[in-house]
């Protein structure tokens, strides 16, 4: 792998035209860099502050890029051109090849793009990542910002080896193996990482909502870059991994709202009047509507008879709560009130029996 030469510049200062000696020249050259260069220094504060005004962050993340290694370039140009009219030492001559100016170049380039990439991705990733609750948002723009920096270095490291024409082909080879190795023994973690970036994109659930993988059932604390967290009703964290996540079927009982169906399954004696039965149990469900916020009037409560059990007849009551946390709740308030109303009412709540009918022979 070979990079073209960035910048090749071997000027010739005829000394004699300026009737100084090298190295006074010299000294000068570098007097006035660093004149030039405190000067534009104060001219990038003063671009820096008019930026500010404007509404777009696009021109102060351009002068933010450029401004100091813009400063920085100009003392490392004036010491180029200082040292090529100076009378440098026997051995010395190799600093002015123009290759290690190059490299500095370069690395003043990777500094410029490796600014602009960073402020760019940190300011106006971050306006789209504040839009929504999830902080895995948050968490993969900061992966990207790492990642991002590590590239442009890494890139600008490769082209400082050509220029300075050191051979890099074992080096890439090297970090080919070293790359494979490292993406097998890495699996699980790419997957998770990926299963991260799918939840962000199709966003199943957000933080806080209350939702059920698998046999687990809870409400998600934190959805990371490698795993989801799910704090269930019995105060217990459960980690899962992103991978699994996507794979699973998952339930979210907080979308499309916070409404929740709550079935309460009742059974009655055999002889029960049916639809006495289903009366009573429409009148507690409007009455516990009437009593309680989260148990809601509109959808209407609903009951119906749904089969002839073993021991009882069956029936269902349907009604709504405001809050899929108050299930319990839910069904605390109506069950307690089915069993005062169905004492008042004669209604017999039977229990589990079996008749035995035995024959003479």
């Amino acid at each position: 792998m070979s990079f073209e030469t960035v910048v090749n510049v071997t000027p010739t200062v005829p000394m004699e035209l300026f009737g100084l000696s090298g190295n006074l020249l010299a000294v000068l050259i570098v007097i006035a860099g660093a004149v030039i260069g405190m000067l534009l220094f104060f001219f990038v504060g003063w671009l820096q502050k008019r930026a500010e005004a404007t509404e777009s962050k696009l021109d102060d993340i351009i002068i933010a890029a450029l401004g100091t290694p813009m400063v920085i370039a100009v003392l490392v140009i004036s010491i180029y051109f200082a040292l090529r009219v100076a009378i440098l030492p026997p051995g010395l001559e190799w600093i002015v090849e123009s290759k290690y100016f190059n490299a500095v170049y370069v690395i003043l380039g990777a500094w410029i793009v490796s600014s602009f990439a960073y402020d760019f991705i940190s300011i106006y990733g971050s306006r789209v990542a504040g839009r929504t609750e999830s902080d895995i948002d948050d968490r993969m723009i900061a992966l990207g910002l790492i990642i991002t920096k590590y590239i442009i270095w890494f890139v600008a490291f490769l082209i400082i080896l050509s220029i300075l024409e050191i051979d890099i082909t074992p080096f890439l080879a090297g970090a080919g193996i070293i790359g494979l190795a490292v993406a097998l023994a890495a699996q699980d973690i790419l997957s998770n990482f990926f299963g991260g970036a799918m939840i962000a994109v199709d966003k199943p659930f957000k933080l806080h909502d209350r939702i059920q993988i698998d046999q687990y059932y809870g409400d998600v604390i934190n959805v990371g870059p490698r795993s989801t967290r799910l704090k269930t009703l019995d105060n217990q964290i459960v980690t899962i991994p992103n991978a699994k996540v996507v794979d699973s079927f998952i339930v979210n009982y907080a979308m499309p709202d916070t409404r929740l169906k709550v079935k309460i399954p009742v059974g009655v004696a055999y002889g029960s009047d049916v639809k006495r039965v289903k009366a009573v149990l429409l009148e507690i469900a409007h009455e516990m509507a009437g009593q309680y916020d989260y148990i809601l009037k509109d959808p209407e409560p609903s009951a119906y008879f749904l089969e002839f059990a073993d021991s009882s007849l069956n029936f269902m009551l349907l009604v709504w709560t405001s809050d899929f946390s108050m299930i319990w709740d839910v069904q605390d308030a109506v069950n307690t009130r089915i069993c005062e109303r169905f004492a008042e009412e004669g209604i017999e709540i039977p229990f589990p029996q079996m008749d035995v009918h035995m024959k003479k022979s």
